[in-house]
């Protein structure tokens, strides 16, 4: 296991005026005891980034928050940072390549990227996030889904009755998981709950889940396997027959991967933005003060967030195939344009 420093405080210089920075730009608190704030354009374009903090000191939501809370009251509790709130359609995601890992809305060709309405459902249909400190290695071939992993965090479906915020970072406790094949890689699907959710100390287990939320997993299943069709693709795979893994069989999935996120956090590659604040023996590792002033780059750098309500601005989202529904009966869509 790594050990993780205490953040330290920076120079009282370099740390006012990283200070002033987060109060300017929308600082928001989370009852976990970070913050969050956003630079570039506003949401929804394609120069926003979200960005955690704490104690208004940068930190990297995927290498600094440790996998499993500091006050963990069951030994499987871990953390999850929500990407993206249930019931919206935006793909947002971490960045893994840019300093400090902000959260940013995916692209493809230029464009931003939206998850279409696919009926019955709308949008995601829970909490959608990831495991800090984990890691899908592409170098290893997982021995039961004989497939390499897709060089992301560990997702998480997080199944709780309150939607989450983007950025927010809170305790959940693990249920099971499901094992997508996204082009031939691993994508793990981690079913959990928040702790604090009112069917947490009912629902222990996937057992559990499909009794006190009947259908939910199907759902799910459903869902990944069709959500890609509206922009003409195929049906995506499954390992196991799409049958969900129980909890032990989780928890050493993210023992394994985040063996691999060591592995990677202590290396020399340059693929990966890989700086952070509390890893003591990541030669990658800022003390706080060159956090600050290499955060305080950033601000200086980005983009004036001012919302435009000008059509001609190029950050501005186009409308999306989010604005639409559609129908996928087997691996075609029966109502596309």
């Amino acid at each position: 296991m790594l050990r993780l420093t205490r953040l330290a405080a920076a120079s009282a210089t370099k740390h006012r005026s990283t200070q002033v920075a987060f109060r300017s730009m929308a600082l928001r608190w989370h009852h976990s005891g970070y913050e969050t704030s956003q630079l570039g354009g506003p949401p929804g374009t394609p120069s926003h980034r979200l960005y955690l903090a704490h104690n208004k000191s940068p930190l990297s939501p995927w290498h600094d928050i440790p996998l499993k809370p500091n006050t963990a009251q069951q030994p499987h509790e871990y953390n999850m940072i929500c990407e993206i709130p249930r019931f919206t359609n935006a793909k947002l995601e971490i960045d893994t390549k840019s300093p400090f890992n902000p959260l940013k809305q995916d692209t493809k060709n230029g464009r931003l990227r939206f998850v279409s309405d696919i009926f019955p459902y709308k949008g995601y249909i829970w909490n959608y996030g990831a495991l800090p400190q984990t890691y899908e290695d592409p170098e290893h071939c997982d021995r039961d889904t004989g497939c390499v992993g897709d060089s992301d965090p560990v997702d998480v479906v997080e199944v709780g009755a309150r939607i989450a915020r983007v950025g927010e970072v809170y305790r959940v406790k693990v249920l099971g998981l499901v094992a997508l094949i996204d082009d031939g890689e691993t994508d793990w699907k981690v079913f959990a709950i928040r702790s604090d959710d009112p069917l947490a100390d009912r629902v222990r287990d996937i057992d559990g889940l499909e009794k006190h939320m009947p259908g939910l997993i199907a759902a799910t299943v459903d869902w990944f396997t069709k959500y890609k069709v509206p922009d003409g693709k195929p049906l995506n795979a499954w390992a196991f027959n799409a049958k969900p893994k129980d909890a032990a069989y989780a928890h050493q999935v993210i023992a394994d991967t985040h063996d691999a996120w060591k592995r990677l956090v202590h290396s020399q590659q340059s693929k990966f933005a890989l700086s952070n604040v509390s890893v003591e023996s990541s030669s990658h590792r800022l003390l706080p003060a060159d956090a600050n002033t290499k955060f305080k780059a950033l601000v200086d750098g980005s983009i004036s967030q001012t919302v435009s309500s000008d059509p001609a601005r190029s950050d501005v989202a186009p409308q999306t195939a989010a604005d639409k529904w559609y129908f996928v009966h087997g691996d075609t869509v029966t109502n596309k344009d």
